[in-house]
């Protein structure tokens, strides 16, 4: 006699992970039905990314058991996780730039093997697209891609190989308003087609919204398994994920900003598909002021980031206490007093394969007591880092660990010390708390409002609304690289912004 088949897609049972000096998973127990959406919760490094690792093949835990539809397995490689209809979407992508949307999804397959007809299998990509909702140009260089369309990218990956069992790592942190209501809807539309889905997220009302059951994970333990979402307050998550009562809104002290530090004069620029994405924009961000940056993704905000660090050439002027800076070496604005907190943790804002030490002194090798013109004091430098790794509670094993084995959110971490510590006159930060759980959003926005507090001039871009109107002073509003308009955060009307977001000009709307 045949027993029934199992209920769950997946069981993880006690589940133990260790890396040197650190228990990433202590006896962990994880339960996906078929046909649920599973959300698994905790704050940076809490060991959710660890344990979904396991289940894709990349780790080999300890000790515990998995079990996927009844059948106990045991993954030597992502390839024997893939076999059995798992697939992982990572938080940081796994993309080839050079090359295009179809030719990436291919990329390790044993078909085709001798030939590529690529438009034949361009229009595989279409199909599936068309099944899940999943628009983007399976020509397009992955490079000319914004970063929701890349993320696309990596879903059909996945779908492309017979996943039924998808890890969807931080799938919304790094997408605009906009695309997080398209994912909801592709999620739901893959669980209607009998796929299963563990969703792991900071964003507790994105979790109520779209799943049927959680796990939430707190320094490696469970402190919640497996229940329902229905009747659970974003109060009681943040408490069960960081261990302690959360303040969701920072209090921001009334100040009078003082000179001009940054001035941007008609600047135009182009994206990287040479289309113009920066039309005559002007702006002027002054002493102990934040401006906000609101607008809808691929609106020029990337592109302005870049022409005030020296990463895009421009046409106008940007002046940064009276000194040109436009379309000078990146080098220049730094020592204009600039530090760039930019969209890109990981390919911009650090040096994956380099350790925490080396990517906190990037900005100040060349200086007392770290180094000379000839060489590094490591010693001194490492003493610099553990400084920083307690002060800005960067949870790693040491100094030494390489900047690519940290969570997201500890990465965020090492760039913001690594910028702030420079005692910057401006500061330019896009998306600073993307991807960040509660706990680490609050601390990132004090420190935001510390460095406003001291006078630094901060140029905010963000896509969280909810952001912007908590901490800047004022909020432009940028559309097709254009300033729709300038409003006071206090008392900002959202259908204006919203209006302008849209492409009306303020003294439209």
């Amino acid at each position: 006699m045949t027993s029934p088949p199992s209920p769950y897609a997946v069981e993880m049972q006690d589940i133990v992970i260790r890396f040197p000096g650190v228990l990433a998973n202590d006896h962990v127990n994880l339960t996906l039905k078929n046909g649920e959406i599973h959300a698994l919760l905790g704050e940076n490094g809490a060991g959710k990314s660890t344990l979904m690792n396991a289940l894709a093949g990349l780790y080999k835990p300890v000790s515990g058991t998995i079990k996927v539809h009844g059948e106990q397995v045991s993954f030597g490689s992502p390839k024997d996780a893939i076999e059995k209809g798992i697939g992982m979407v990572h938080q940081h992508f796994m993309l080839v730039p050079t090359q295009t949307v179809t030719e990436n999804i291919l990329l390790g397959l044993d078909e085709p093997k001798f030939f590529m007809n690529l438009p034949k299998y361009d229009q595989r990509i279409l199909e599936l697209q068309d099944q899940f909702g999943l628009r983007v140009d399976p020509t397009a260089k992955v490079w000319q891609l914004s970063v929701g369309e890349q993320q696309r990218v990596e879903i059909l990956k996945v779908l492309y190989r017979g996943a039924n069992i998808l890890i969807m790592d931080e799938p919304t942190a790094v997408l605009a308003p906009q695309e997080i209501e398209e994912l909801m809807q592709t999620m739901r539309s893959m669980v209607e087609q009998g796929k299963s889905i563990i969703f792991i997220s900071h964003k507790l009302n994105e979790v109520t919204s779209v799943a049927d059951r959680l796990t939430v994970l707190r320094k490696g333990v469970a402190t919640a398994e497996g229940i329902g979402v229905e009747g659970l307050t974003g109060e009681k998550l943040a408490e069960l994920m960081v261990g302690r009562k959360v303040i969701f809104r920072v209090e921001k002290k009334p100040q009078k900003p003082g000179d001009v530090v940054l001035d941007v004069r008609e600047v135009s620029a182009q994206n990287n598909k040479g289309v113009p994405a920066l039309n005559k924009l002007s702006l002027q961000v002054r002493q102990g002021e934040i401006l906000g940056i609101a607008g809808v993704a691929g609106n020029g905000q990337s592109e302005l980031a870049e022409v005030i660090t020296g990463l895009r050439p421009c046409t106008g002027s940007i002046l940064i206490n009276g000194e040109e800076v436009a379309n000078q070496v990146p080098g220049k604005a730094i020592k204009s007093g600039v530090s760039h907190v930019p969209e890109d943790r990981t390919g911009v804002g650090s040096a994956p394969n380099m350790t925490i030490t080396e990517n906190t002194i990037m900005k100040n090798y060349r200086e007392e007591p770290i180094g000379n013109r000839w060489s590094i004091n490591f010693t001194a430098a490492r003493s610099h880092a553990r400084k920083l790794k307690e002060a800005y509670d960067i949870l790693a094993p040491s100094v030494r660990t390489q900047a690519r084995k940290l969570s997201g959110g500890n990465l965020q971490k090492v760039i913001l010390a690594r910028e702030i510590t420079t005692q910057p006159k401006l500061m330019v930060a896009v998306q600073p708390t993307r991807g960040l759980d509660v706990g680490a959003i609050e601390s990132i926005q004090r420190l935001l409002l510390e460095q406003r507090e001291a006078g630094t001039a901060l140029l905010l871009i963000s896509e969280e609304l909810d952001e912007l109107l908590t901490l800047s002073d004022r909020i432009a509003v940028v559309y097709e690289g254009e300033i729709m308009g300038v409003v006071d955060a206090e008392g900002a009307d959202i259908n204006e912004i919203g209006l302008m977001m849209t492409g009306t000009k303020r003294s439209e709307a």
